[in-house]
């Protein structure tokens, strides 16, 4: 493959890329300031907000929870945020007693309770354990939110709020999901940041 051809493939992920973003700002800019909200509301509170996903989902769910235990852009307190995809001996124990799709479910279980946020990334919105968490959060009374692709797949219909990037390119939809986490959590230094 010569340098131009090459620069093609590169400037058609950048106009795909533009485009996924784009319609995300004109779709979804209400459910992205609803999310901010939720999140605010139960760092305010004294709850957990736990986030979980598998491969590059699982990376973005360990990204997001550090912005709130450390910092994003405003100097502040530790937030209670919890990223259920990095205790390497509670998802081997889980995985091998109970099966794969329980690994995030039954930390949930143990975990969650009212007033907590349970979020969920998935580019295809069908990630069985993913889905099974987000019930196990809702009947332990937290919020579930759902962070997916076009379609929201089936955690369309267990999420609270599920934000469905209009993409249908994973790679695409995982970087919106890092834009829309980014706002969030500026939203949160803006609205609950003295807490």
């Amino acid at each position: 493959m010569d340098d131009r051809a090459m620069r093609t493939i590169a400037e058609t992920v950048f106009d795909e890329h533009d485009r996924a973003i784009t319609e995300t700002r004109t779709q979804l800019l209400d459910d992205i300031v609803r999310l901010g909200a939720l999140f605010a509301r139960a760092v305010k509170n004294g709850n957990c907000i736990f986030f979980m996903g598998n491969g590059g989902s699982a990376a973005d769910s360990q990204h997001l929870a550090a912005e709130f235990v450390g910092r994003f852009q405003k100097e502040r307190r530790g937030l209670a945020a919890v990223a259920l995809t990095t205790d390497t001996s509670i998802l081997t124990a889980v995985g091998n007693d109970y099966g794969f799709d329980a690994v995030f479910a039954r930390q949930v279980e143990a975990l969650a309770k009212a007033g907590d946020v349970v979020v969920g990334l998935s580019t295809s919105g069908n990630s069985p354990n993913v889905i099974k968490a987000l019930q196990a959060g809702k009947e332990a009374g937290a919020v579930a939110v759902g962070l997916t692709g076009r379609s929201g797949g089936k955690m369309a219909a267990v999420c609270d709020l599920c934000i469905k990037v209009p993409a249908d390119v994973t790679a695409r939809v995982q970087e919106a999901h890092a834009l829309i986490g980014h706002i969030a959590c500026l939203l949160v230094d803006e609205e609950a940041g003295g807490v």
